[in-house]
């Protein structure tokens, strides 16, 4: 299944993509992509309705993240060897684990927003693993069992206040707008191998990246078994697996956002995002 939430910020309602690619609402089945919707047993019992029987999403709505009340936004860093060694960093022995504010979530087609001081905004097309069952000290073998589905992630970033100055990357990541997932959560079922995913990001029509999943470093299912050692994992806690080669920090020269770069950037049979850069507005 392809699950998404839409309507306006904050008003966000649950739908479902139907064999048409038409939207479907879901709001008369579930109160939201998030929580206990995210259980195996209540995607099972989503998978048992025909989403033709159900109504029409009306008009053009904005797409909002699809999954929400997201607890835990836990994102992995250098997790593929190209782009740490771009990055100027080693590879690492273990994955290396940071936050993102969960206040940067926004919709995959929503401006990103350069915060500000901000000098050194960055792209990062990531895959996204949402949680479905919660993971205490689980194994690699049985990791996957706890995985709800696969979303786009761009983890959008600001280098200067990442690397420089105190460099702690919870500041870099965390801006308003820095996290758009989506458009779609798509079920695990429908997703046979996250290592054999390509990704792929775009700025003004230009490909900077081009990557696979097959090259990460510390793969999903090790991922959530590993996180798992250090904290429970929730039903709708999202993990940014890490990011290919091609990122602006790594251009020769460095190449970051402005205001006016549209972004577009996709994981395969995940969909794709776009994204217009615009000025911080808070004044």
């Amino acid at each position: 299944m392809k699950l998404l939430r839409v309507g306006n910020v904050g008003e966000e309602r649950p739908a479902i993509v139907d064999a048409d690619g038409v939207l479907r609402d879901l709001a008369g089945v579930v109160d939201d992509i998030a929580g206990a919707t995210l259980l195996s047993e209540s995607l099972a019992e989503l998978q048992k309705i025909d989403p033709k029987e159900l109504p029409l999403v009306p008009g053009v709505p904005r797409v909002g993240a699809c999954v929400g009340a997201v607890g835990k936004f836990i994102c992995i860093g250098l997790n593929y060897s190209d782009h740490a060694a771009e990055s100027g960093m080693a590879v690492p022995v273990e994955p290396v684990v940071f936050m993102k504010a969960t206040s940067a979530i926004c919709g995959p087609y929503d401006d990103v927003m350069i915060p500000r001081g901000g000098e050194k905004t960055d792209w990062e097309v990531e895959l996204g693993v949402v949680i479905g069952k919660e993971a205490r000290y689980v194994t690699v073998q049985d990791a996957l069992s706890h995985v709800a589905g696969y979303c786009v992630v761009n983890d959008v970033s600001e280098r200067a206040f990442q690397l420089e100055g105190t460099g702690q990357w919870v500041k870099g990541k965390s801006a308003d707008t820095f996290g758009p997932i989506g458009p779609w959560l798509v079920t695990a079922d429908e997703v046979a191998d996250p290592q054999a995913l390509n990704l792929w990001l775009e700025v003004d029509g230009q490909r900077y990246q081009n990557g696979s999943t097959a090259t990460m470093v510390f793969g999903v299912a090790y991922l959530v078994s590993y996180l798992s050692r250090f904290m429970s994992l929730q039903p709708g806690d999202i993990i940014s697996t890490g990011t290919p080669p091609g990122v602006g920090l790594g251009q020769k020269p460095p190449v970051y956002l402005r205001p006016g770069n549209v972004i577009r950037l996709g994981v395969e049979g995940l969909g794709e995002q776009r994204q217009t850069v615009v000025p911080c507005s808070f004044l």
